[in-house]
């Protein structure tokens, strides 16, 4: 991870097909296009992929959230839980949509904690979105169990774990949706782009519409399409497709390096006992684009992150005092502060942030180390890296 480490000829050609042709928007010019769809060949290649019966390209991970959340359904007022620890765009995306965002605690797998879900959980409560961070899953059988005692749409936000599996399905496709990032530092990228996986034929038309002002897509006449119900403009380009349909095609060559190149760090640092692991549930397979671990405490951890950084070990992080990551540092979002009014319901749920326990959280992210698997290291370099990692650690645990 990212997939631009490794471009090549196959991503120029994919793209040449593009500029040959000249339409560079996925609907509509068919007369133009000498045949080439890449966005809908990129789809058909992901139902493969994740074994989905549909796939609705977006125009980024962000849309593809907010996209999802809304062709089932999720709007004002309702809430939508999620967990402390992913990327900004979560609560943007339920913010959107004038839905509640409802932080809950993570677990040691760094994801979303079943048993802070189930005492979450309202009468406001319409959906929960775990986000599998950093190349691993939740425990998506206890989760899948809390969401169908509750009747709550589960939604998966797959965007960092492309490649992942849990119990031979692959992450994503667990959901009732899931969402993925293309964008310039995932594992396999369209520059920008994103995607939405469901086996939900309904849900897959809203959002096949709504991605696209609320056009119905029927017929090969775009000027005569109807538009069923509102939408906003989600779509991914020709050229965004192009790229990620040659890279999904390399996604086994992708996901082998980095399963490689983990292994060789994770070996290394697995000799050192003060070092314990993310905890990855029974049946799942990481995606290995992140190694995680913890160490013995706060400090530690801090000290480490630094001495990393001083002695060139880059990519990797501790996430604590991280304002794009973690819910210790999201001022802005604590504050309410946005360009347009809030709903009181989202404002009251937000200054509840400012002094809300999120302890356990911060037990796992404080003393967590989180590095990122470049494709584009040598065998000698991971080697290296691996062996300076570990000389770090012993001399500050």
């Amino acid at each position: 991870m990212p997939g631009f480490e490794l471009f090549g000829d196959l991503e120029r050609k994919e793209v040449n097909d593009v500029l040959d042709n000249g339409v560079l928007m996925r609907y509509g010019f068919d007369a133009m296009r000498k045949g080439h769809w890449k966005a809908k060949e990129l789809e058909a290649e992901l139902e493969k992929t994740f074994q989905s019966k549909h796939v609705q390209l977006v125009s980024s991970g962000t849309a593809a959230v907010s996209v999802a959340l809304a062709s089932a359904g999720v709007g004002a007022g309702d809430e939508v839980i999620m967990p402390t620890f992913t990327f900004v765009a979560s609560f943007e995306a339920i913010m959107i949509l004038g839905a509640i965002p409802i932080l809950v605690d993570i677990d040691d797998t760094l994801t979303l904690d079943p048993k802070a879900l189930e005492h979450a959980i309202t009468p406001k409560t319409k959906a929960v979105m775990v986000v599998q961070m950093c190349g691993s899953m939740a425990n998506m059988n206890a989760l899948r169990s809390v969401c169908d005692k509750h009747h709550l749409i589960l939604v998966e936000d797959a965007c960092q774990a492309i490649g992942g599996t849990y119990n031979d399905k692959p992450l994503g496709s667990l959901g009732d949706l899931g969402c993925f990032s293309f964008d310039f530092v995932k594992t396999i990228t369209c520059g920008e782009g994103g995607a939405v996986v469901t086996n939900n034929k309904a849900y897959y038309v809203n959002a096949d519409h709504y991605s696209d002002h609320g056009h119905d897509h029927v017929g090969n006449d775009r000027g005569a399409e109807t538009h069923p119900f509102l939408g906003y403009n989600f779509r991914i380009s020709e050229l965004n497709a192009a790229v990620g349909l040659a890279q999904v095609k390399r996604l086994p060559e992708f996901l082998a390096i980095q399963k490689k190149h983990y292994s060789i760090i994770r070996e290394t640092l697995s000799k050192i006992p003060e070092i314990r692991f993310r905890t990855v549930p029974e049946g799942g397979e990481e995606s290995y684009a992140f190694l995680n671990f913890f160490l013995p405490n706060a400090d530690i951890a801090s000290e480490v992150s630094k001495a990393f950084k001083t002695n060139g070990i880059d990519v990797c992080w501790n996430y604590y005092n991280n304002n794009w990551h973690y819910v210790r540092k999201w001022h802005h979002l604590k504050e309410a502060k946005s360009l347009y009014p809030l709903s009181n319901d989202i404002k009251d749920e937000l200054n509840l942030l400012k002094h809300k326990d999120f302890s356990q959280s911060d037990h796992y992210i404080s003393r967590n180390i989180s590095c990122l698997i470049k494709m584009s290291w040598t065998e000698d370099e991971v080697l290296t890296r691996a062996n300076t990692m570990a000389t770090i650690i012993r001399s500050l645990v």
